[in-house]
């Protein structure tokens, strides 16, 4: 006999439910019935493939989309309880930007021999970007088991939680715009029509930071050393990435190849500030971004869809 089983797109269980009793065995498996056989026996048959995943993890995030009201308010709750009692809220992170980029970008400028009107700019932009960056890798680890408690209390779509966490930081860089805003006031930095381009690299950057906390608030569940390990990688590219310093300071050197051609956090950055900064607008750059996001995207969606009936008992 076999029972279909409820919910189990949800929850990962198995497609089919094979109960065998005596009564059954008999009609239908005649050399079980013999003398002595009285206890029934359930055989449980997992039936997944590639496409039973692939479509589980398809539903999951068009349910997420259908309840994105509700992650949004999830979002902003967020941020009033982070910032409850405070005087400036979010903006308490713009100001620690705008004494970060005040307090450096002089000292840097002149270590590193370059114009101030053009290094601030140029460092306000890296550093606003970074931030989110670093941010979305740290929040992604323990997306999943610091909500573990909803997980568990109620039936809702796991990348919920990954856009949560995606929205919420959004919000905050939103904040740390008046920052930018103030330096090109400042030093008289007019975008060009190139800009426009920044809207698209907006919508790549979204796309790769849903991607990267599902991916990362997967293999955190799993495993608990993964947070301090991206920390530490996150430092490392840190210095590695061209966020305090130019990539014009290695053009006589023969590094420049493989911290600027093969790096894709350059990429991603370079797609948001060169337009920003006036720059012409870079084949490569987007290039190297695209095929970027579509690797990570890969990643997640089969990380994801492997993990996704476990995170529940994980978390």
């Amino acid at each position: 006999m076999a029972f279909p089983v409820e919910g189990r797109q949800a929850f990962g269980y198995p497609e089919t439910m094979n109960i065998i009793t005596p009564d059954t065995a008999k009609a239908d498996q005649p050399a079980l019935a013999f003398a002595g056989q009285s206890a029934p026996h359930i055989t449980i048959n997992a039936a997944h493939t590639w496409r039973s995943r692939l479509r589980n993890t398809v539903e999951d995030v068009t349910e997420m989309w259908r309840l994105l009201p509700l992650v949004l308010t999830l979002s902003f709750l967020d941020i009033k309880l982070r910032y409850r009692g405070s005087l400036l809220g979010p903006f308490w992170l713009t100001l620690s930007t705008a004494v970060m980029v005040g307090a450096i970008g002089f000292l840097y400028a002149n270590l590193f021999h370059q114009n101030v009107s053009q290094y601030l700019p140029f460092l306000t932009i890296s550093l606003v970007l970074w931030n989110f960056f670093n941010t979305i890798t740290a929040e992604g680890c323990t997306c999943f088991t610091s909500s573990d408690g909803m997980i568990r209390a109620m039936r809702m779509p796991l990348s919920l939680h990954a856009a949560r966490i995606v929205i919420r930081n959004i919000i905050v860089l939103a904040h740390n715009l008046v920052v930018i805003v103030a330096v090109f006031a400042i030093y008289r930095t007019v975008p060009n029509l190139g800009s426009f381009s920044v809207l698209p690299a907006c919508v790549l950057w979204t796309i790769d930071s849903f991607a990267t906390v599902l991916l990362l608030g997967a293999i955190g569940a799993r495993f608990r050393d993964i947070p301090p390990i991206i920390g530490s990688i996150v430092q490392i590219a840190f210095y590695l990435t061209p966020i305090m310093w130019a990539p014009s300071m290695l053009a006589h050197r023969g590094v420049a190849l493989v911290f600027i051609t093969w790096n894709p956090i350059f990429a991603l950055l370079e797609i948001i500030r060169g337009p920003l900064l006036g720059q012409p607008i870079e084949p490569r750059s987007w290039l190297v971004a695209i095929l970027y996001s579509i690797v990570i995207c890969a990643i997640a969606g089969y990380v994801f869809s492997r993990a996704r009936p476990r995170i529940a008992y994980w978390v």
